[in-house]
């Protein structure tokens, strides 16, 4: 089943009954404490919100719903619909104050009752306002990247698969199935879109297309609680055929005036609370439930208690065009009020976060791309703009958390396991990877009083050259910008294959200007083989005997070896013999192989990758060990991979440091194909070091923040957070400036300094193997085959 599909759960004692009737009988105070257990099951501390432009395409409808302002009649309007270049304008300016959906609202196909809608879509040229909106949202979605939700009322199959390449979501007001509310006399009699039966074959068929969908019910209008419950039990069975209904809105009729309901009551609070806490106890604890807040001022904190979990759309922009007279809350003032009720609000895309991780079934390939774009490894929306290599500012927001209750329980538990010593599992690293807010500020926190204990207050870093011998490579990596040469930014360098005498002589430079350690890596170039890496070794120990030489990913190991027809541990031995001291343990990516099926798939697989470092552990050869994230992999992959190292770690105690390299996306082919994210965001970025302190600190004790892909501002934060090293001043650094980054080739020692003294921490330059730098000239420390050295 999908997303958000978990039933009914009676608590463990049993003391609520299964029929939903009778359940619904209960003293209300019961049913609200076991509303709030289930949606803390299924959401914890998170209370999402969708920022969106609201854009009404027309509000002419056949309908004659007797509650409704939106719907008018056609002499009310200057133009019977927006046009498409209105609609992209506002859709723009949407996007300039972090709008990511574009919320298409419309009457019921207003050409079936208005001749100026028949007239002017024949003068756009289109045959129905469906077709209409299809071209205007596509638009939307190709010129602005907003998220097409378009609530286009009742549609057949043929309608649905038209709109589903233009948007990532669609919905439907079910509002209640009882047949009775259409009689004469009621509130939907002369609304033929209004019936029950086809309003659910709507559902229906959305579900049989795959379409994310929003539904839900509309309280106060003249139904009965039975009638209430049994259209949350045709929500519950249309999701349990399909797996398609995203979210479910309990919304509470509010009167409006010049409507023949302005003089009804609406619902009391006691009601609006019943129908949420039994909407959450018949969908379940995964189902996202909403209410909205800018019809329920005041008691926002008693619906968060009633167990909601979404606020729905919000605009920071446009009205609610549908409630014109209830404005929307501001967003620091909705942070506030969730944050007073125990929650945190963040956002989230039209499309929820288990649908977009099954992308494939729910999202065209056309809008994919779009979706991904805006989302975070967690799937919700990205709560900055941050890239990788590329900002030179910060989220300001990150210095302190604004809004947000207290770190959780949980959060608080595992923090203060992890600092005790203990070792957190895969499930409780991936929860620290969620953390926000003031649970990001607990995780930061904590990592830093480890660093503290375990390296104290000095920041090292090492003055080296990276010396990439070769762009050209016969890996198709997908997120690689770097090899063969890729021409697509002013910044990438055309093929190029430097011999073993110029790498040469690129060392000696490097020893020249007061680098002690050369790192080498490269392509995979079709003419390769172990002995080309052997030769390198030679030249560059003949030309600077004193320098360490850090080189070759386990890929290169593995591939000189095979090309050799060696076992890895004699191939290592020789290219230790030759000069090697270390080896960087590059190429890692995500350790877990349903990911490097995707972004690597000719690469080693994980358990080449662990061998590699395995064998040379084994022979003396320490390494380092990086994590590249931020793509197509989610939080677990993340947990998996520091587990997998940390395993390694303690078998063989041979890794030196661990570096997390967060992804550039800006010139990378799976990115430009749409495949992926454009990186992690800040938060996610910061986190990787700090969780690596809480899960790798006791044993892989320096945790490196890389200022080519932070940059200096964003590796100070990183210092802040659990790090202790700084990486190296790098002379030529080209792989990260293929993929787009901005940051520069070279940092001077100086600048490294300033920057560790502007953290109030003590520079000092280390070594390699993070020892006090040897006096130049000085001979290296003997073979590393008989000790690290």
């Amino acid at each position: 089943m999908s997303a958000g599909n978990r039933m009914f759960n009676a608590p463990e004692n049993g003391s609520l009954p299964l029929d939903p009737h009778e359940l619904g009988r209960r003293p209300l105070a019961e049913l609200l404490a076991a509303a709030r257990d289930l949606r803390d099951q299924g959401h914890g501390q998170l209370v999402t919100y969708s920022r969106k432009v609201f854009i009404p395409l027309t509000r002419l409808c056949r309908d004659v719903c007797h509650y409704c302002t939106f719907a008018t009649m056609p002499r009310h309007l200057a133009s019977p619909y927006m046009s498409a270049d209105e609609a992209v304008e506002l859709a723009l300016q949407g996007r300039a104050l972090g709008c990511k959906e574009a919320l298409f609202t419309l009457g019921e196909k207003p050409e079936l009752r208005h001749e100026a809608a028949r007239a002017a879509l024949d003068e756009m040229g289109f045959a129905t306002t469906l077709e209409y909106v299809a071209h205007v949202a596509r638009r939307v979605l190709q010129e602005t990247g907003l998220l097409p939700h378009i609530n286009a009322g009742c549609m057949s199959p043929q309608e649905i698969a038209m709109l589903r390449p233009v948007s990532a979501s669609m919905g439907i007001m079910l509002e209640n199935v009882s047949p009775r509310l259409g009689e004469r006399g009621q509130v939907h009699y002369g609304s033929p879109d209004k019936e029950p039966a086809v309003r659910l074959q709507t559902l229906e068929d959305c579900g049989r297309a795959g379409v994310p969908f929003t539904t839900g019910i509309l309280i106060g209008i003249g139904e009965t609680r039975e009638e209430i419950i049994e259209s949350l039990l045709a929500i519950r069975d249309m999701h349990g055929r399909h797996g398609h209904i995203q979210e479910v809105i309990i919304q509470n009729f509010v009167p409006k005036a010049d409507t023949k309901m302005r003089m009804v009551q609406p619902p009391g609070e006691a009601d609006l609370l019943w129908t949420i806490a039994m909407a959450r106890i018949l969908l379940g604890a995964d189902m996202s439930v909403q209410a909205p807040p800018n019809l329920n001022p005041g008691r926002l904190a008693a619906l968060v208690d009633a167990g909601i979990n979404d606020w729905g759309g919000v605009s920071p922009l446009t009205p609610d065009h549908v409630n014109p007279e209830s404005p929307w809350p501001h967003l620091d003032q909705l942070a506030e009020e969730t944050a007073a009720a125990g929650k945190l609000l963040v956002e989230r895309l039209t499309i929820y976060p288990g649908y977009l991780r099954s992308a494939a079934r729910w999202l065209d390939d056309r809008v994919r791309p779009h979706a991904l774009r805006l989302s975070d490894a967690q799937g919700l929306g990205r709560e900055d703009d941050w890239l990788t290599g590329q900002s030179e500012t910060y989220p300001p927001a990150w210095r302190r958390a604004q809004h947000g209750p207290a770190a959780s329980a949980a959060i608080a538990a595992l923090l203060e396991r992890a600092e005790q010593g203990d070792t957190l599992d895969v499930d409780d690293t991936e929860r620290l990877f969620m953390a926000r807010g003031r649970e990001f500020d607990a995780v930061c926190a904590a990592a830093d009083r480890l660093r503290m204990a375990q390296c104290g207050d000095t920041v090292t870093y090492v003055v080296n050259r990276n010396i990439n011998y070769t762009n050209i490579c016969s890996f198709r990596c997908a997120f690689c910008a770097f090899a063969k040469g890729r021409k697509r930014t002013p910044a990438s360098d055309a093929p190029y294959l430097k011999g073993p005498e110029e790498v040469a002589r690129l060392a000696a430079e490097a020893w020249e200007r007061g680098a002690t350690e050369v790192c080498l890596q490269g392509g995979i170039h079709p003419s390769f083989t172990g002995e080309t890496y052997l030769d390198i070794l030679r030249a560059v120990r003949a030309a600077v005997p004193h320098i360490h030489i850090h080189a070759f990913s386990p890929l290169e190991v593995t591939h000189g070896a095979r090309s050799l027809g060696m076992a890895l541990d004699q191939f290592l031995r020789l290219l230790a013999e030759a000069g090697l001291r270390t080896l960087p343990g590059t190429a890692a990516e995500i350790l877990c192989d349903d990911v490097r099926a995707i972004i690597c798939p000719d690469k080693i697989n994980t358990a080449e990758w662990l061998e590699v470092l395995e064998t040379a552990h084994g022979l003396g050869l320490a390494t380092t060990a990086t994590v590249m994230f931020g793509h197509v992999d989610r939080y677990r992959h993340w947990a998996m991979h520091l587990h997998r190292l940390l395993e390694l770690q303690r078998r063989t105690r041979g890794i030196t440091e661990f570096v997390p390299l967060p992804f550039v996306a800006e010139e990378a082919p799976i990115y430009r194909r749409g495949e992926s994210r454009r990186g992690p965001t800040f938060r996610e970025a910061v986190l990787m070091h700090a969780v690596a302190r809480l899960v790798l600190g006791r044993d892989i004790p320096n945790i490196q923040t890389s200022w080519v892909k932070m940059g200096l501002e964003g590796a100070a934060f990183c210092l802040r957070a659990g790090c202790n090293d700084i990486g190296g001043t790098l002379m030529n650094e080209s792989i990260t400036r293929a993929a787009g980054a901005r940051h520069g080739q070279e940092m001077k020692p100086e600048i490294l300094v300033d920057t560790i003294v502007g953290c109030g921490r003590e520079p000092r330059q280390r070594s390699t193997l993070y020892q006090p730098v040897a006096a130049r000239g000085a001979p290296q420390a003997d073979c590393p085959i008989r000790g690290y050295g």
